[in-house]
């Protein structure tokens, strides 16, 4: 099958330096520059609106208890992207393409329904984010924001036919526009460093509602169209030609993970404890969507500090709704061997935000239940790549540890657990 995910190719310098690096010819950390870059692309869905949504009302609601949550979260979403960076290195396939190979096509079909639904709760999530950060800081109409947003993301995406390394720089410019955001957040909230540290370490869960919010935080965090997409952007990334190679990118991509995701587990962090400073502490729990938090903050903290958060969740839908639209395309061809032109999907995926926007609907609480949907499709993809990557007729010499595998195992039997606590919670409320 042709591959036409509008994800680019690598230049020829890239692979060149990445040869280089295989022969032994460049060291230190100029030899990990040629590998970086997948994983911040995938990092981006870990910062994306509804991690804004979830985290902020988490914060506000529930003070600095559910920083383990997000804590544990990260961790997880480390294990199960490098897991699928190595399976696309290890393979040449991406996790949907095999899974499609693995299963019978009804089988198939339906992982891809459950997955572009997953997609579609996703877009959902990013474009509100933008639209309101237009609406707030611009005064543009919410209808007109969406489409705006809709016309930047196209453009950005347009830019795959440059290669990959470009839309690396792109989408990493705008990870640290969000990063250095909450690096100003963190100065001006001024948070309890020692409840940070504790409730990051320390498991609490309370009620329906904190159960609500933490698998939100889980669906926020471990993102399903990421898990897909990884594998994609490492398949033909830089091809080895050995087996001693294989390991050498490997290793190579478990380091981008960890650096990518470091940074975007501390914007999560941040998230939430800039929203325990500034609301829980100071007696405003009550704030639960993104506009209340955004005129909240300026009285409190000065208009420093509302800026930076707009701007900040401006550069986290566009960065999210770009990558979103790339996993869409992999998801699609790769299960079904069908693919739509970028802009037509990017229409197609408008539509649900437009819907929201035009009907009214309460757009954080909107974004909080894409999340919770989220959590809820993800274990499609875990169970499909915890599966795939202990195959050793799949992964040969690549194959899982079993340790990992164990590990791994574990990561999905927590979401399958918070998904059913909130399911028995929901019912037996109290």
């Amino acid at each position: 099958m042709e591959r036409s995910y509008g994800l680019g190719t690598s230049s020829s310098r890239t692979v060149a330096a990445a040869r280089e690096v295989l022969a032994g010819n460049r060291r230190g950390w100029r030899a990990l520059l040629p590998f970086t870059g997948p994983a911040f692309v995938a990092s981006v869905a870990y910062m994306d609106p509804g991690n804004f949504a979830t985290n902020i009302q988490g914060g506000a609601g529930f003070g600095y208890r559910l920083l383990w949550v997000v804590v544990l979260a990260n961790l997880m979403a480390m294990l199960f992207q490098g897991l699928s960076a190595k399976l696309g290195i290890a393979t040449g396939k991406n996790l949907a393409e095999l899974a499609r190979e693995h299963t019978t096509r009804p089988v198939a079909l339906a992982m891809w329904v459950v997955s572009e639904i997953g997609a579609m709760a996703t877009d959902l999530a990013e474009f509100l984010g933008v639209i309101i950060g237009l609406y707030l800081l611009f005064h543009v109409p919410m209808l007109i924001g969406a489409i705006v947003t809709g016309i930047v993301t196209y453009a950005i995406l347009a830019l795959h036919r440059y290669g990959f390394r470009t839309m690396e720089i792109v989408i990493g410019a705008l990870v640290g526009v969000i990063a250095i955001g909450y690096v100003v957040e963190t100065l001006l909230a001024k948070p309890n460093w020692n409840q940070v540290l504790y409730h990051s370490v320390v498991p609490w869960l309370g009620g329906s509602s904190s159960v609500f919010l933490a698998v939100g935080i889980v669906g926020a965090t471990v993102m399903p169209h990421a898990v897909y997409l990884h594998s994609a952007l490492t398949q033909d990334r830089i091809v080895a030609e050995k087996t001693e190679h294989v390991r050498k990118i490997v290793r190579f991509a478990y380091v981008d993970v960890v650096i990518a995701l470091t940074i975007a587990g501390l914007v999560n962090l941040a998230m939430m404890y800039m929203a325990a400073a500034v609301f829980h502490a100071t007696g405003h729990s009550n704030v639960a969507d993104i506009t209340t938090a955004y005129r909240t903050l300026a009285p409190l903290l000065g208009g420093l500090a509302a800026l930076v958060f707009l701007i900040s969740l401006m550069a986290s839908g566009i960065s999210s709704s770009v990558v979103g639209t790339m996993a869409g395309q992999v998801i699609m061809q790769s299960f079904v061997g069908f693919t739509v032109p970028l802009w037509l999907r990017r229409l197609v995926t408008m539509a649900p935000a437009v819907a929201v926007v035009a009907l009214g609907v309460n757009v954080t609480q909107t974004l909080i239940v894409s999340q919770v949907v989220l959590s809820f499709v993800l274990p499609v993809p875990v169970i499909a790549l915890l599966f795939l990557t202990a195959r050793r007729d799949t992964m040969g010499a690549m194959v899982n540890a079993r340790w990992v595998t164990a590990l791994a195992a574990v990561g999905a039997g927590a979401i399958l657990g918070l998904n059913a606590l909130l399911i028995w919670t929901t019912i037996h409320p109290g």
